[in-house]
Parts: C-alpha cells; sequence; structure tokens
C-alpha cells in the first residue's frame, strides 16, 4: 500500500486501485464527487510536478473512462480538477514514490494508455444536485429537475420547475462561464438542440461564474450521462470512439489474473526480458519492473 496525505486530500495505491478522498476544504466539484476508487485498468499515467511550495501530483485517465472529464472536455479548473492533488514540500518524497509505484503496476499489467469504448468510473452518486445563475439543476436517476430563482428570466419561472425524465434526454452538454462569456448546463429533447439563449430556454441553467460553487453543475451532466440509454454525441469533442455513455465495471477485455499467478508472473517476467533485449525499456526501468513482478512471486 502507498499511500499520501496532504491538506487537499489523501491518494492511496494497494495495486489495483487509486483511491482518491478529497480534502476538508477542496473545491466544491471535488467534494461533491466525494471519495472514489479508480481502477488501474482506468489509469493511462501519473506524474508529479515539484514546485518551489512542494508540487502536484496528477492522475490521467484513458480517454472516455471518466464521465466527469467527458462532461467537463478539457474545462474544468485545476483546482477542481479530481484528478489533482496538491502536494505539500514535506511530501515530496512520498508523491515521487506512489507515482513509482503506480508506473510500475501499469507496466507488470501492461495497462493500455488508449481511449476506452465505455465508462470505467461510475461517475457522481445520485441524487445530486448543482449549479447557480439562474437557478438549480438535480438529478436523481431518473429525471433531471430545473428550479429557478428570482434572477432568472420570466420566460423561466413563469412556467415553474421544469421536470426532464431520462428517457427524453439525448444530449447534455457543459460550459463554464469563462471570462465575460457566461456558461450554461443544457439539456438536449429528441436529439434536438435548442437555438434559444440558455438565459431563455427553460432546459438550460445560465451560470454567470460568480462562485466555484456554479462549477458543481458539471457533476449533474456527468450523473445523467453515464446514466444515458444512448450515447450522446460519441464523434463530438473529447469523445472515445464509438463511446457508450452506460456505466460499466471494466474493460471487455478478460479480467487481469490474480496477483499471486505463478505462471502469469513467469510470463511476464519473460515479457520484461524481452522488451528490454529490445532497448524498449531501459535498464532502470527494467531493474523497477522486475523487482515489483519478483516482489509478486
Amino acid at each position: 500500500m502507498a499511500d499520501i496525505i496532504s491538506r487537499d486530500g489523501t491518494w492511496s495505491f494497494d495495486g489495483d486501485a487509486v483511491r482518491i478522498v478529497p480534502g476538508g476544504k477542496a473545491h466544491p466539484v471535488r467534494q461533491g464527487l466525494g471519495g472514489f476508487a479508480v481502477p488501474l485498468h482506468a489509469v493511462a499515467g501519473v506524474s508529479y510536478e515539484p514546485d518551489r511550495r512542494g508540487g502536484r501530483l496528477r492522475l490521467r485517465l484513458r480517454t472516455g473512462a471518466c464521465p466527469v472529464l467527458r462532461a467537463a472536455d478539457g474545462r474544468l479548473k485545476d483546482a477542481a480538477d479530481p484528478y489533482q492533488l496538491v502536494v505539500e514540500k514535506d511530501r515530496t518524497g512520498v508523491a515521487e514514490y506512489l507515482v513509482d509505484e503506480i508506473r510500475n503496476a501499469l507496466l507488470i499489467e501492461q495497462v493500455p494508455d488508449g481511449p476506452v469504448d465505455r465508462f470505467l468510473l461510475p461517475g457522481p452518486s445520485v441524487p445530486v444536485s448543482g449549479g447557480g445563475g439562474d437557478g438549480t439543476a438535480s438529478f436523481d436517476g431518473e429525471a433531471v429537475r430545473l428550479t429557478w430563482n428570482w434572477k432568472a428570466a420570466e420566460s423561466k419561472t413563469a412556467g415553474g420547475a421544469v421536470t426532464l425524465p431520462l428517457s427524453d434526454v439525448t444530449g447534455v452538454r457543459w460550459v463554464p462561464a469563462i471570462g465575460l462569456e457566461n456558461g450554461s448546463l443544457r439539456f438536449d429533447r429528441g436529439g434536438a438542440v435548442s437555438p434559444a439563449p440558455a438565459k431563455f430556454d427553460p432546459y438550460s441553467l445560465e451560470l454567470w461564474g460568480l462562485s466555484k460553487r456554479e462549477y458543481t453543475a458539471v457533476l449533474v451532466a456527468a450523473a445523467v450521462l453515464v446514466r444515458m440509454p444512448v450515447p450522446s454525441d460519441p464523434a463530438g469533442p473529447g469523445a472515445a470512439p464509438e463511446a457508450v455513455t452506460t456505466a460499466a465495471p471494466a474493460l471487455g477485455s478478460a479480467p487481469a489474473p490474480p496477483a499471486d499467478d505463478h505462471d502469469v508472473l513467469l510470463r511476464r517476467l519473460r515479457e520484461l526480458g524481452e522488451l528490454y533485449e529490445a532497448g524498449i525499456l531501459t535498464d532502470e526501468e527494467f531493474a523497477t519492473a522486475k523487482r515489483a513482478v519478483l516482489k509478486r512471486l
């Protein structure tokens, strides 16, 4: 077991999954997502970036594995990214050790770093709510509900709260406020994209970016994405090829063999030797990976 505890949160790795728990003062998106485990086969890489105050751990997931990242489409701020951890200066050595352990496991298990064809993480638990601006969005697993506040346009408040069954949702798009441009959380129905601005669309929240909590709308988007019965714009930005937006516990390939399978570990030793002889692994990489395999024999 390798773990690191900082004010920003806790990461631990047991050889099969990275467990992530946000700190008490973490960004509202991370707090809303809560603690969760990232299976090793969903990880594409990990790095530690030192700076004068300590550094930052970054876990890179395979494209299409996480519904939150899919919903965010690269628009999350560093502080809101659940796969980043700020590390204090006195934890640098522990952070580097954690990185080595995860990298060794990825090498031993031969986890590919390419995209996946379905979600490998379950996403936010339900019920979930989030947003701000002119209203709040909530989702209970079966329907989306949009409620308006006093700042909403009359075209929204006149019709009252909106309930949208999940079966009617054909797309969900989240864009945060950037600069002077307002953001939005929009739900498409019947495959159609509403031409109305989010300010007047009764199936959209308008996000003004006045507080960090508005970012929690991305959690609602992710929770809907992972439970939709049909793909949502699989060819869109950030989407994995032929992505299926239903939850899946693992890849379609056969499960990894048990860690104590003697024949499998011996075969991996041979494979590591072949990679080393072919010049793919450096002396240090080969020695580190070999030690890790021998430890499990």
